[in-house]
Parts: structure tokens; sequence; C-alpha cells
């Protein structure tokens, strides 16, 4: 099963821009789709394509990238083998999983110099880093990331395709609406949540339409991980801190705690390990910083952040790991916000997933009540030209918003627009915009 992916208009704009001065990495988490969705584009857009999936390449394929002196030869000599035409212009050679095969990411250089075809590489990040040593990057290269279906991306794959243009015209309209609509849309998102974007997920939920399916695919994806992580790390510890993420979030810390997860270890100590975490895709860091203001990359803190996963419905399973199975109930639950369970990390992780999938870095800042006893949070920090958007998440629909109103009093000239994201219809408190959590990607 084939989904609409917006990184497909993505890799048109640099195939009609570029005309093979560049090669396109696309990198993305295992089994986000990326494979799928080269091979698809190679289809629809070229005469003819190549495709060499360096997982598991033949001894004659190898072979070929020892000599790349004679370049007629090797075009020669792999048409041989795959027994695909070669068009010059017409044809794009696709190098997926590029990161079992350094040679072939080295070779990028003298191929697209060479200029006759386009080239396409897809890989994650993570191996890619650990397998380059004594080569040569390619400096011809653009680079995109394919993330797990967005919000719109699983409304599309479910049947509703002229659902999100209706939610975009909702938002800008700024007005409620009505609560069986608020309602229709909360159960939509609330199954996007739990079944999340990873592909496998969502097409066996659209065959089988059973959550425990769904949730034994889910496993795999999350034990391909842990097998991932412990062929790079085999401490143990990439492992370790990835499957913490639900306990740290639901523990409500101002940063990710790395001492209650590795013993002895601090955010100093261990960056290179949560470097290479970060490099898999598999997660999102949301930086504190310690300066709000719009150029906030330039004031984060590098070893005080929150991690949060790259897709929603791998954390909730996560989350109940503990279960042979996460059941039926406890997703009948979640479906219907009925989970005995405070669920302000869920939601928290969703709004990460969907404001990152919108193009956005993540950014939050805490700072001490008057009496220091406790802190005020804002979730998430988006600049918006010369001001900040300040954002709260609630996994409820009661409208205080204290952190709010506290630092905008404080920062009351960086502010602009400040937000509320609830699980009730749209309003507003004040100068506060309560929005339901379906707006996010609109922001």
């Amino acid at each position: 099963m084939i989904f609409k992916r917006k990184l497909y208009d993505t890799l048109l704009r640099w195939k009609n821009e570029q005309k093979g001065k560049t090669a396109m990495l696309v990198e993305g988490a295992r089994r986000v789709g990326k494979s799928t969705l080269v091979e698809s584009f190679a289809k629809s857009e070229y005469k003819t394509y190549i495709l060499i999936d360096f997982s598991r390449p033949s001894k004659q394929i190898r072979e070929l990238f020892d000599e790349m002196t004679h370049l007629d030869v090797f075009f020669f000599n792999l048409q041989n083998i795959t027994g695909v035409s070669l068009h010059e212009r017409e044809s794009v050679i696709v190098f997926d999983e590029v990161q079992d095969f350094p040679p072939a990411r080295q070779a990028i250089k003298h191929l697209v110099k060479d200029g006759r075809y386009d080239y396409i590489e897809t890989g994650s990040l993570i191996s890619i880093r650990k397998n380059i040593q004594n080569i040569l990057i390619p400096s011809e290269e653009d680079s995109s990331t394919l993330y797990p279906l967005d919000f719109e991306e699983f409304l599309w794959a479910t049947g509703k395709t002229d659902a999100a243009h209706l939610l975009k015209q909702a938002y800008e309209m700024k007005r409620p609406l009505g609560e069986g609509v608020h309602r229709t849309w909360m159960r939509e998102l609330r199954l996007y949540m739990i079944i999340g974007g990873m592909p496998q997920a969502v097409e066996t939920y659209i065959t089988s339409n059973n959550m425990r399916e769904v949730d034994t695919i889910k496993r795999k994806i999350l034990k391909l991980y842990f097998d991932d992580f412990h062929r790079i790390d085999t401490t143990g510890r990439i492992g370790k801190l990835f499957s913490s993420i639900p306990a740290q979030l639901n523990g409500n810390a101002s940063r990710y705690q790395i001492g209650s997860v590795i013993p002895k270890q601090t955010a100093e100590r261990i960056a290179e390990t949560v470097s290479e975490l970060e490099d898999s895709k598999t997660i999102m860091m949301a930086y504190h910083i310690t300066d709000p203001n719009v150029g906030m990359n330039l004031s984060r803190s590098l070893f005080s952040y929150k991690m949060f996963m790259a897709d929603t419905g791998l954390f909730i399973t996560l989350a109940f790991w503990d279960k042979s199975f996460t059941e039926n109930m406890i997703y009948n639950k979640l479906l219907s916000d009925k989970l005995e369970a405070n669920l302000g990390y869920v939601y928290e992780n969703l709004v990460a997933q969907m404001l990152r999938a919108s193009g956005n870095e993540l950014y939050y800042y805490t700072f001490p009540t008057s009496n220091e006893k406790h802190n005020y949070e804002i979730d998430f920090l988006l600049s918006r030209g010369n001001k900040l958007m300040p954002i709260e998440v609630k996994s409820s629909g009661y409208k205080t918003h204290k952190s709010l109103d506290v630092f905008c009093e404080k920062f009351s000239s960086r502010v602009g627009e400040r937000i509320l994201l609830y699980t009730k219809d749209y309003a507003r408190d004040g100068q506060t915009v309560c929005l339901p959590v379906y707006f996010t990607p609109f922001l």
C-alpha cells in the first residue's frame, strides 16, 4: 500500500531545479517509508530507474564500486547486471540503505559530476555516521528527512482526502466548530495518536481494523529499533535512554534526568550517546533556552533538554510495554478519552510530533515561581516574525494557563500570539487563544 507523502513534492522540486547537479539523500528512521516513497517517485518521474538495495547487495554489485575510474564501464556493467537500460537525463539510480555500503556514498561525488543520471540515496543517519571513516563525504548532496505520516497524510491514507483542507479552513475562521464537529475531529486525532504514522501500522489498521494487529506491528518496529541500538552501542545505553522517554515525560521533570536512567552519568558525559540517538531520527529533542527571544538557537542549553518519540503511536505502545500487547480495552479508552491516567505526557508528545512535522524546531522554557519552590513551564516556544508564540499543552478541557500568563507578563514586549492547546472547542480567554489540539499543524 503506497501512501501520499508530502516529501514527494520536495523530491519533484529537487529534480526540476537541480537537473542532476546534486544527489538527494532521504534520511529518516527505519520503517518510515523511505524506500517505498523513493521507488514510487522513480517509477513515476523517470523513463527508467535502477534501485540497488545495499542491505543485501550481490557480489557483482559490490565489485562495481572497486574501480570508478572509467564510468562508461561502470554504467555498462550496471545495466548488464540489472537488465535495465539507462537514458541520459531521463533515468535515476537509487542507492537504498546507502549506510550499509560506504563506497557507494563516496562514489556519489564522481557520479554527480559525470551528470548523465540523477541519484537518490536513502539511509539512517545514525548508521551513516558510523560508517564514514576513511571515505570522502560528497558535498554534491542535498538532504531531506522523511518523518512518520503527519496528521494530514494520515487523513489522506484513511480516505478523508478533503478533510485536512476543511480543517485548515476551520482554523482560519477563528471560531468554535460546535460540539458535534469538534467531537468528530477529536476522535480522528485520537485515532491518529494511538495508531501513529508508521506506514505499516497505518496499513494494518486500514486492512484489519484490529488494534491488536496494529499493536503487534508497532512492537515489531520497536524491537527492530532496539536491535539497531544494540548493534551501534553494545553497552545498552542508547536503548535505555529511548525506552525511558515515556516515564521521563510522565514524571513531569523540567528536563530529561540522565542520572535516573544511567546511574553516575550526566548529560555532559553522555552527550555523544544522546547525539547518536538523535541521529537515528527515532526521537525529537526539545532544548531548554535561557533567554526567550526569536533567535532561540543562540540561547539553547545543550545539556538541558526533553526527549520526545518521533511517532506517538510507538510512544503509546512503549508506554504500555509491560503488557503482552496493548490491550484493545486500553486503545478503546484512549480513543474515547476515558483512560484513567494523566494523558498530558501523551498529548505533549503528539504536539511535539505535529510541530516538528510542520518544520518547527522544538524549544521550551522553565522559570521559578515567586517562592522558587516550583517552576512555571512553557511547553513549546515558536518564533513567528519578530515575536514569540508561547504554547501551553493541556490534556483536558481546563482553560487554566498560569505559566502562560506569568511568562507573557515577564516578556510582554517579545510575545505575539499566546496559545493554549487543549481538548475542547475554540475559545478565547482574555488574550490567550484556546485551540483544540488538532489545530497544531497550522500554528
